[in-house]
């Protein structure tokens, strides 16, 4: 694995990034972070007392329009770091009292991630991802993610393609998630903080009530209750720029039925407040865009 002809996510636009090229992700073949800190608002079981130990890296695979990243997932945004550099973070930040090391949105800079986490560290890895992953690259991180927590954003190809430019979002998707799944098994718990297994995040979006179902629908269909667990989200905020429906947040209606029918679902995991929905959640991204 590595950044020539580069294939490390589902778009596999071959660019060399080695070589300076840049493909779909824009970005380098080096890590760019954005920033490293103690992320405390990750689900209760992941954040814990110390909070995730967070390392958001620049760049993405998606692009998604209404993105609450924008100001580093854009492009090649952060600080280059290599290998030990990433090591030397990833033990700071537990030093500093992290339940975990959260990786997110490190797909694009896997040549550089993986030699960081041998040997293993004395706390769960976290792969925290748009869910548009490769199979074949997923493989890659076999024993070295402890959980995996990806987003399953779509089971509507056209709504994939129109804010996320991914038309096979859901068939690539689902796949890589049931490899994750394979790789960690049901959820390992030690008290209320989470060992091993896989979250599925779900943003709720406004207007678009019946994509929620079919991914809830999806999940209930495809894993026992309590193989997986579910992280039911409200915390959309417009960013500006967006049309209707997707200029305002979720309703209390639109929730409710959301939330109902991932009970009906026999669905397990986690969900969120009203108030979550709030820009004063996003990370100060703004000492990082250099």
């Amino acid at each position: 694995m590595d950044y020539r002809n580069c294939t490390l996510c589902p778009r596999m636009c071959g660019a060399d990034r080695a070589a300076g090229q840049t493909g779909f992700c824009r970005c380098p073949g080096t890590a760019l972070v954005a920033k490293g800190m103690l992320h405390h608002w990750e689900e209760p079981a992941l954040a814990g007392n110390g909070g995730s130990g967070a390392v958001f890296f620049g760049g993405c695979t998606l692009g998604c329009k209404y993105c609450q990243n924008a100001a580093i997932s854009g492009g090649a945004v952060g600080s280059p770091t290599d290998s030990a550099g990433l090591r030397r973070m990833f033990e700071e930040l537990i030093a500093q009292g992290a339940e975990n090391i959260d990786l997110v949105t490190p797909t694009h800079y896997l040549p550089t991630i993986l030699p960081a986490l041998t040997p293993r560290l004395p706390v769960p890895v976290v792969y925290n991802c748009g869910g548009y992953e490769r199979v074949e690259t997923l493989q890659a991180l076999e024993g070295k993610v402890d959980i995996f927590l990806p987003d399953l954003k779509y089971a509507d190809p056209q709504l994939a393609k129109q804010l996320s430019g991914a038309e096979d979002y859901f068939p690539v998707a689902t796949a890589a998630i049931r490899e994750m799944v394979r790789q960690t098994g049901a959820p390992v718990w030690q008290g209320d903080r989470l060992l091993r297994g896989t979250v599925i995040r779900h943003l709720i979006l406004p207007g678009y009530v019946d994509n929620s179902l079919r991914v809830l629908d999806w999940i209930g269909e495809n894993f026992a209750p309590g193989e997986v667990l579910v992280s039911l989200m409200r915390q959309y905020t417009p960013m500006g720029g967006l049309p209707a429906p997707l200029n305002r947040r979720v309703s209390d209606e639109e929730y409710d039925a959301v939330l109902s029918w991932m009970y009906l679902n026999r669905l397990e995991g986690f969900i969120q407040e009203k108030d979550s929905a709030d820009s004063g959640f996003i990370p100060d991204f703004s000492l990082y865009n250099s």
